[in-house]
């Protein structure tokens, strides 16, 4: 069976906005976020860091379609 990656970028112009939210959101939980591999980071950490990353996206989104800012 081929791996299959669901980490997959779908506008990769945004690959470098998603990278710079990631650790900002690490950053804010207080989770030590390495450059490259983060092997050791614990399941329930990324958990956090992805779960707070939509929570960012989807605020986004709503405002920009109310019109706030």
């Amino acid at each position: 069976m081929a791996n299959q990656n669901s980490n997959r970028i779908n506008v990769p112009e945004a690959r470098q906005a998603m990278n710079n939210m990631k650790y900002e959101v690490a950053n804010e939980l207080g989770i030590n976020l390495k450059q490259g591999y983060n092997g050791d980071l614990a399941s329930r950490d990324a958990g956090n860091i992805g779960g707070n990353m939509v929570k960012k996206m989807i605020e986004a989104q709503e405002k920009a379609m109310s019109g706030q800012r």
